[in-house]
């Protein structure tokens, strides 16, 4: 298949740049301990300096692969179906969860919201980053925001983005991993005097699965 036609797929969702695909836990947020297939995209131009798979930004490194490759893969392994990145809403995500829904799966999608959002979605965890701001609705149509904690403005940020989701969304502090041992206690702190937020840790660190 030439580039172009290639190019012409991405860029119509029939193609993805697949980073890698995995069965494991999911470790973070209001699924935490659920059993989940998990699908990395390749491509993201936030640029957050703490992303610990940053190996996933440049989509160039990262093979257009068909999305029926993903949904045979997927459906051996579990109904529940994560899709992340990278940023995957950098692509039109679409065709991919159709095929998902067809085969009667669940899915989720972990995104900063930094594009528009595309997709059919079961849960939608919205995790906004100061230097790309979400767009479009996906405020209101966030089940979960989780915000990560690298340092004390974090929590102003937090309470910024929290003021524009909807009264049913789920709220979440998060630590950034390199930094647990000094902001944790910060976020219990946080949460104690605010309990409309709740605790999220990586847990699959913890746990030592992907």
């Amino acid at each position: 298949m030439v580039l172009e036609e290639v190019m012409d797929l991405v860029d119509k969702g029939a193609m993805l740049p697949l980073m890698e695909e995995f069965y494991t836990i999911q470790g973070e947020g209001f699924h935490k301990g659920t059993a989940a297939y998990f699908v990395r995209i390749g491509g993201c131009d936030v640029g957050c300096h703490w992303c610990d798979v940053k190996e996933s930004w440049n989509a160039e490194t990262h093979p257009p692969t068909a999305i029926e490759h993903i949904l045979s893969n997927s459906k051996k392994y579990s109904d529940t179906i994560v899709i992340t990145g990278g940023e995957p809403l950098t692509w039109d995500m679409g065709p991919l969860t159709q095929g998902l829904k067809a085969q009667g799966q669940h899915i989720h999608i972990e995104t900063s919201g930094a594009y528009p959002l595309t997709g059919v979605w079961d849960w939608i965890c919205l995790s906004p980053k100061k230097n790309k701001l979400p767009v479009g609705d996906i405020y209101q149509k966030a089940h979960e925001l989780k915000m990560i904690v690298y340092n004390k403005h974090d929590f102003i940020f937090a309470e910024e983005q929290a003021a524009k989701v909807s009264k049913d969304c789920m709220l979440y502090l998060q630590p950034e991993w390199s930094v647990r041992e000094k902001v944790t206690p910060l976020i219990v702190e946080y949460v104690m005097k605010h309990p409309k937020w709740k605790v999220s840790l990586q847990t699959h660190k913890y746990l030592n699965i992907p």
